[in-house]
């Protein structure tokens, strides 16, 4: 398992990359405090047996027509230096742009698999609760949160004992379209977990 670097944390210096960074995620499918929006429950049960959940890529969880790009059309981000006024805001505008990322309506309710990196966010002895699952290693932690629409936050059914943060695992379980805010970051996306396993390679 190859794992995505970030670059420098502040400053104008990783605003191309992290633009870059929206579709380095996808390499993950090819093989990873108050809520805004309550999430809907689904209705009929959770599948329970593995093969019943559909393999998903980080990038079908993005808009085809959503281009954040465009927010910064005539902007060259290379010339960008630190301290730079105009660095500063497309810093503050980059971040809006990605906090406000659409998910994609034809998720909603989909029971997939997808592997990703933990984020935790409730836990105890008995084990995580409840974590936000990133596409690459250090979001949230060591570098910027991506955009909403690369963030899920995850609920599940039974503690997982030993998932630590940064963990790489699969999670199994029915995808919502449901917005909330916590201190690591804001999730476009939230899922009923029936189950994790330790990340391996499907290729």
């Amino acid at each position: 398992m190859s794992l995505l670097k970030w670059p420098p944390r502040s400053g104008a210096a990783w605003l191309p990359a992290a633009l870059f960074c929206l579709g380095a995620s996808s390499a993950w499918a090819a093989a990873p405090v108050v809520a805004a929006s309550a999430p809907v429950r689904a209705e009929k049960p959770l599948p329970t047996a593995p093969g019943d959940y559909k393999t998903t890529a980080w990038k079908a969880l993005v808009p085809k027509d959503w281009d954040p790009s465009q927010a910064f059309k005539g902007l060259n981000l290379l010339s960008l230096k630190d301290g730079d006024t105009k660095a500063n805001t497309a810093l503050e505008r980059m971040r809006q742009v990605w906090d406000a990322a659409p998910a994609e309506p034809s998720m909603e309710g989909a029971d997939i698999r997808i592997p990703g990196y933990v984020v935790p966010l409730e836990g105890d002895e008995k084990g995580l609760r409840e974590f936000l699952l990133v596409p690459y290693f250090g979001a949230c932690i060591h570098s910027p949160p991506p955009p909403a629409n690369q963030i899920i936050h995850v609920t599940l059914s039974k503690p997982a004992v030993g998932v630590k943060s940064m963990d790489a695992i699969w999670v199994f379980g029915r995808l919502h379209l449901a917005s909330s805010s916590t201190d690591m970051g804001k999730s476009g996306y939230h899922m009923d977990a029936q189950m994790t396993t330790a990340y391996q390679s499907t290729r």
